[in-house]
This record gives structure tokens, C-alpha cells and sequence, in this order.
């Protein structure tokens, strides 16, 4: 079966490679002044989400609502991934945005691609997704995978990653059953509502409009840590911040000052009920055609576990990531993973803050 791997759109000039992942500290003013350094105006950072709207993406949208960009200096402009169009880490390693809201996982599978990306602040420690399927497609554990067609976001995607890794789990290989993009939303819920995918590998708030509209039920946990932790062996880093590592070298204070604004986030969210946060969410996020307010709040309560209260990369997720990358084929032997990943800016935002970290910090080793 032809997959799309990760597919890098076409820069001017050669990336540089000078910023190790453990070791690039920021500096540089990055306090809350709504002045950038040296008191000159705010520098804008371009940041292109995968998918905005998504729960397990919310933090960088919350962060606008909440003002905190704008408290900590930094202009942010957010844009998200369209279906059909450029990925959003495609986007930031062209240099069409500075960031992508994405996965942790490309950071590694960039790597030998003589791409070097580096998280810089991580938002979750579980991937916020379930693996949703019909009553009518008989499956019940991923054995039962075999022979089905499995939605996932995109070809190549992280929910592509995922579904190959539960399909291993159950004994399977990508021969073993037929891969279907569904994206999310609408088009995941008319995709399992007419039979062209057995199952789909998504997040809230498709998992909620699923169960209610009793169209699919989760097969897999993966939304929470303890069900990442089953499935997975261990925390499973997802959603962050990922950057070229040349340009955050060269932006180490904007870089900074956008971290502040994301771990501010996260303590809001740690400290805020579901309810709380749908409330500072655009009326559309949270109510639309494929779900109510009272529905998107029920799911928030129920996955909102997934979300790391400081935004440090939690021990041992880089290696659970990593040990999966390569069961499922990747050449790891030459892969720095301490270059995928820094605590440092986030460290940084809670000790200048005097905001506490709870999350156990992966090491350079991960």
C-alpha cells in the first residue's frame, strides 16, 4: 500500500543546523511587556495549527482569547491546516510560517531527512485520540484490524502512526488492512456513517459527535495518559510547538516570549474547569453542525487529562515516541532524539512566572 511520508515543501537556501535540542537556551528580554526586546515593537511569529478548531490543539487559540500573546509581547498570527493543502509542519519547513502546532513525532522522523526540527514547548502527553468504530465493523481490539479500512486524518499523518502502531500491537502490518484519509469532523462522521472506513483514528470533538449521534465507539483509548500508557508503553508527547531549529536560534526571544505565552495557557487550563475554557472559545469551536456546547464541554471533562499543566517535555516520551518510530520501520540508529526537544524556554516561562512544575522532565537522553 503507497503511503505519503512526510513531504517537505521546497525552501529557498539550505536549513542550518546549529541549534542542539537540550542546549539552546533563550535570551534575551521575555517578559510580560507588550514591547518586544529593547523596547522596540512586538515581533510577529507566524504559527500554522493542525487543525485549530481540534481539542487537542486549543491551547494556541485559548492563548489569543486569553490576551497572554499580547501580555507577553509577541504578535502571533495563527493559521491552521486545510484539508487537501499544505501540512502545517510542511508550511513551517518551507518557511511559509515560523511554527507548527503539531505532533512531536515529526521532530524524529525529520531527522534523517537532513531536516532538523526541535520542540519547544509540549502542550500533551497523551495524543488526545481514539480509535473509533462502527458496530457493524466487528472491531473490538486490534486484531480484529485485518482486512478493515481505517481513517485517519491524512496519509502519513500522526493518526496514520498510530493506527500502524495498534495494527502491530494486533499482530498486523499495513498489508493487513486499507488505509482511508477522513480527515476529522464532519467528513470522518460521513465517512463511518456510510461504510467507505470501518474505523477512524480521531480526536475530540468528532469522538464526542460519534458516541452521541451513535454512529461509532472507542476501541482504543489513547485521549487519556492511562490509555496511552496501555497502549503505548508510556507518555506519548503530542501536540507541540515545532520550529526549524535555525530559525529559533535566530529568534530566541521571540521564541521565548511565545513559550511564556503557551505555559501561561496550560497553567490556565490545569486550573479551569472544561466548562470555564469552552467559555473563552469562539461560539464556533464549541457549538456547530457537529456538535453542541454541552457535548464539546462533556469531552473536554472527559480527555482534558491529555493536557501537561507546565509545558515540559514529560521523562520518557521522547523514548516511547522514538521506540515506536522504529518498530514501525524507521532507520533510528542515526537519530540524536536530543536534538528533537528542549525544556529550556519552557523552564525558563515557569521559573520567571513563579508558576510550579509538576511534569518530570525529560532529560538530553529523553
Amino acid at each position: 500500500m503507497n503511503k505519503r511520508g512526510i513531504v517537505a515543501v521546497a525552501a529557498a537556501g539550505a536549513l542550518m543546523l546549529g541549534l542542539a535540542g537540550c542546549s539552546g537556551g533563550a535570551s534575551g528580554s521575555s517578559g510580560s511587556s507588550t514591547a518586544g526586546a529593547n523596547g522596540s515593537s512586538p515581533e510577529t511569529v507566524k504559527i500554522m495549527v493542525g487543525g485549530i478548531d481540534k481539542q487537542i490543539y486549543l491551547p494556541y487559540k485559548l492563548a489569543e482569547q486569553l490576551g497572554f500573546y499580547k501580555k507577553f509581547g509577541v504578535n502571533v498570527e495563527l493559521s491552521t491546516e486545510q484539508n487537501g493543502g499544505v501540512g502545517a509542519e510542511d508550511a513551517m519547513i518551507s518557511g511559509q510560517v515560523d511554527f507548527a502546532g503539531a505532533w512531536y513525532n515529526h521532530t524524529i522522523e525529520l531527522q534523517p531527512k537532513g531536516k532538523e526540527v526541535i520542540d519547544v514547548v509540549q502542550l500533551s502527553g497523551a495524543p488526545g485520540e481514539r480509535l473509533m468504530c462502527t458496530d457493524k465493523s466487528g472491531v473490538k481490539s486490534p486484531s480484529d484490524i485485518k482486512g478493515k479500512n481505517m481513517g485517519v486524518t491524512d496519509l502519513g499523518s500522526g493518526t496514520d502512526k498510530l493506527t500502524q502502531f495498534i495494527a502491530h500491537k494486533g499482530g498486523l502490518s499495513t498489508s493487513d488492512y486499507q488505509t482511508v484519509a477522513v480527515h476529522a469532523g464532519a467528513t470522518a462522521i460521513a465517512a463511518l456513517k456510510q461504510g467507505s472506513a470501518d474505523c477512524a483514528m480521531t480526536t475530540q470533538p468528532t469522538v464526542t459527535a460519534l458516541t452521541t449521534q451513535k454512529v461509532a465507539d472507542t476501541v482504543v483509548d489513547l485521549a487519556t495518559t492511562e490509555g496511552a500508557q496501555k497502549a503505548l508503553g508510556g507518555a506519548w508527547p503530542a501536540a507541540g510547538l515545532i520550529g526549524n531549529a535555525s530559525w529559533v536560534n535566530k529568534h530566541k526571544d521571540a521564541t521565548q516570549r511565545v513559550v511564556n505565552a503557551l505555559v501561561a495557557t496550560m497553567h490556565w487550563i490545569d486550573e479551569h474547569s472544561a466548562a470555564d475554557i469552552a467559555n473563552k472559545l469562539p461560539a464556533d469551536y464549541v457549538n456547530n453542525s457537529t456538535i453542541t456546547k454541552d457535548q464539546y464541554v462533556a469531552g473536554l471533562t472527559t480527555d482534558k487529562g491529555q493536557f501537561l499543566p507546565d509545558g515540559i517535555m514529560p521523562a520518557g516520551g521522547p523514548k516511547t515516541v522514538l521506540d515506536m518510530e522504529k518498530q514501525l520501520g524507521l532507520d533510528t540508529s542515526k537519530i540524536d532524539i536530543s536534538k528533537t526537544f528542549t525544556n529550556d524556554y519552557a523552564q525558563k516561562a515557569n521559573k520567571d512566572a513563579g508558576t510550579k512544575v509538576t511534569t518530570t522532565p525529560a532529560g538530553s537522553a529523553g
